[in-house]
């Protein structure tokens, strides 16, 4: 039965700062794709939309759905875009789907008013009707947790992309026996190592992969990539990025560059995020112990001993900047200079200690524009919008706790 989706950012969802001032939580990479992606997958069918926090209404990007509005048909499919469905599920014919014992999506069995998941806080289990079944996958309670499930969500997503793909051309030098999988049109220089000792390594089409590095499984390298050299494992780098260097549980939503040496780890970077050169994530504090992280109700403990930086859309990283353990760097922030910037460094910020000046929005968005088009993409109408409006709520940060 072929289906609407809908993806529904619940209260949650709408916390996953430094992400959540620019996307909504489906248009965030858990493990090898996008949430909504896998959704689709699973479905068999394109999302119509998205519901999610009133300032990403005009939110634009590539394949990803508009906001929704009025009225939404008996037999949509709404899902709580922080499950993160396995990518080999199969919804069927089922009105009701859970994950973990927790409903994850449900089909209308009557229209709903759009104005009912405006605010984030309609639970799926109160319009839940019909048969049920239940698909694996994983919850994304907290933002830390697309790094921390990021390695079994590899080895799992691997496995149902490679179906498709092929061994590794003879020239790369493999190791281990986990399973090297390259799809058709990706490219390998020559003196390229490839180990699977400790999972799997999925290399997608049209990446490029340069002499002299080594690909660390389970690790998947997204469609376009550029691979410049260096150690890159248990990573998942989205689409039509650039990375060379160290990289460790790392997961580039997309179109960000990292093409110098310095080390990123346990970190998410958002799209269009630019990290200079010799630029270093700390993932692991000198007392082994418990890493914490900014958020919007306050400091958090993650129960995680290793965790690097969260670095928002469009954040830009100068050369040479060192991030604390547990960093997060708002949207749209720029940071440079020779000090180590605070543990949380608001949306927008000019500079690398408070008080921060602000990267004014015209400016902002003549440079957004900019790195955008150096990849053929250009900044539209409502993407320009959707910024703006991100850039009009930096005000909700002020005065947040930083150390």
């Amino acid at each position: 039965m072929t289906a609407e989706l809908v993806m529904y950012d619940d209260a949650r969802a709408r916390t996953f700062e430094p992400f959540a001032l620019t996307r909504p939580a489906g248009e965030l990479r858990a493990g090898a794709e996008l949430i909504r992606r896998r959704w689709e997958r699973a479905a068999g069918a394109r999302a119509i939309g998205f519901s999610g926090a009133p300032h990403l209404k005009t939110f634009e990007e590539f394949d990803a759905p508009p906001v929704v509005s009025g009225t939404l048909a008996q037999g949509t499919i709404i899902v709580n875009a922080r499950c993160a469905i396995a990518l080999d599920a199969i919804l069927g014919d089922a009105n009701v789907w859970t994950c973990d014992s927790r409903i994850a999506a449900v089909r209308l069995s009557a229209p709903l008013d759009v104005a009912r998941l405006e605010n984030g806080t309609l639970r799926l289990d109160t319009i839940a009707s019909g048969a049920m079944a239940e698909v694996r996958g994983w919850w994304i309670e907290e933002i830390w947790d697309l790094c921390a499930r990021l390695g079994n969500m590899l080895v799992a997503d691997i496995a149902a992309l490679a179906a498709g793909a092929e061994d590794m051309p003879s020239h790369v030098s493999v190791l281990g026996e986990h399973g090297a999988f390259a799809e058709r049109g990706a490219y390998f220089d020559p003196y390229v190592v490839v180990d699977t000792t400790e999972g799997p390594v999925l290399v997608r089409c049209g990446a490029r992969v340069s002499a002299f590095t080594r690909l660390v499984g389970p690790c998947v390298i997204g469609e376009g990539v550029q691979v410049g050299g260096g150690k890159i494992k248990n990573c998942s780098i989205g689409e039509h990025s650039r990375v060379h260097g160290e990289l460790s549980g790392a997961i580039f939503i997309g179109h960000a560059n990292k093409v110098h040496d310095g080390f990123i780890g346990d970190s998410v970077l958002g799209r269009w995020a630019n990290v200079g050169a010799g630029s270093i994530t700390s993932n692991l504090k000198n007392s082994y112990g418990e890493v914490s992280l900014w958020t919007p109700g306050g400091v958090r403990k993650t129960h995680l001993t290793f965790l690097g930086s969260m670095i928002g859309d469009h954040a830009k990283l100068g050369i040479g900047t060192r991030l604390t353990t547990g960093c997060v760097v708002g949207a749209g922030a720029n940071v440079f200079g020779s000090a180590m910037p605070p543990k949380f460094v608001p949306p927008f910020a000019w500079g690398d200690t408070p008080p921060f000046q602000e990267f004014e929005c015209a400016k902002f968005l003549d440079v957004a524009a900019k790195v955008m088009a150096r990849r053929g993409v250009t900044l539209g109408e409502n993407g320009r919008s959707a910024l703006a409006a991100a850039w009009a709520r930096r005000g909700a940060f002020a005065g947040a706790t930083q150390k």
